[in-house]
């Protein structure tokens, strides 16, 4: 079995006629932070879509943990080792920020005592600069506060992937730093992060990145690798 927290196996996806993915293979391993870069309409969503189960591949295989996701495989199982954060952060909207987090915490682990659940919760809002906020509605926090309470989510649920689509996308500074710091944490637990991003220029950044930077562009995929160059996917 695959050592690989997530590996895609000459992948293509096709909206009708059109193609969004096509043959791309790469793999995210076990404490891994890898971000994928590309423009609006690259195919970002729909890659990270793949790797939650929600779509399947024309032709290809995905495999989460080295266990491939099949059509007719029990998909609830899954989303429990496997998290997706999605731009909107996706809060549940009649339960508080801590309510939000314990849910959470309980549903990925059946056997979580409620007192439990809510400590680890209130641990996780606290790392993400929420302990002022754990008793507002989504709708009573601004749109960092929320996506952070989606991060905090996350970290505190410690799944096998995390799949982030454009988390810090019209956020401040501030709000964005401590949802970086957040995804770090998550690495150095064994957690494997796959970020979806717009910003065409983080591979220029090198170590500031923090983790490897993959381009997609045309159903391609490229590496970022030292020195500011790009290896080309054969697609």
């Amino acid at each position: 079995m695959s050592g690989d927290a997530i590996r895609f196996d000459g992948v293509s996806f096709f909206f009708g006629s059109l193609p969004v993915l096509v043959d791309v293979g790469f793999e995210v391993e076990p404490g891994e932070l890898v971000h994928l870069v590309g423009r609006s309409g690259s195919g970002k969503t729909t890659l990270l879509r793949l790797a939650h189960g929600q779509l399947r591949p024309r032709t290809g295989l995905v495999s989460v943990n080295g266990v491939p996701i099949l059509p007719k495989r029990d998909l609830r199982r899954l989303r429990r080792r496997v998290h997706m954060i999605f731009q909107d952060s996706r809060l549940l909207p009649r339960l508080t920020a801590l309510e939000n987090v314990t849910y959470a915490l309980r549903v990925a682990d059946l056997g979580l005592t409620a007192g439990e659940a809510r400590r680890r919760a209130r641990a996780a809002l606290c790392d993400a600069g929420l302990e002022r906020r754990m008793d507002a509605f989504p709708w009573q926090l601004s749109a960092g506060q929320r996506q952070r309470a989606a991060v905090a989510r996350a970290v505190a649920c410690a799944p096998a992937v995390v799949l982030a689509d454009e988390p810090m996308a019209n956020l401040d500074a501030a709000s964005s730093e401590v949802m970086k710091c957040l995804f770090r944490r998550l690495t150095r637990t064994g957690t494997a992060v796959l970020l979806a991003t717009c910003d065409v220029d983080l591979g220029e950044l090198g170590s500031h990145a923090a983790g490897r930077v993959l381009y997609l562009e045309a159903g391609a995929l490229a590496e970022h690798h030292p020195g500011g160059t790009r290896r080309w996917a054969a697609v």
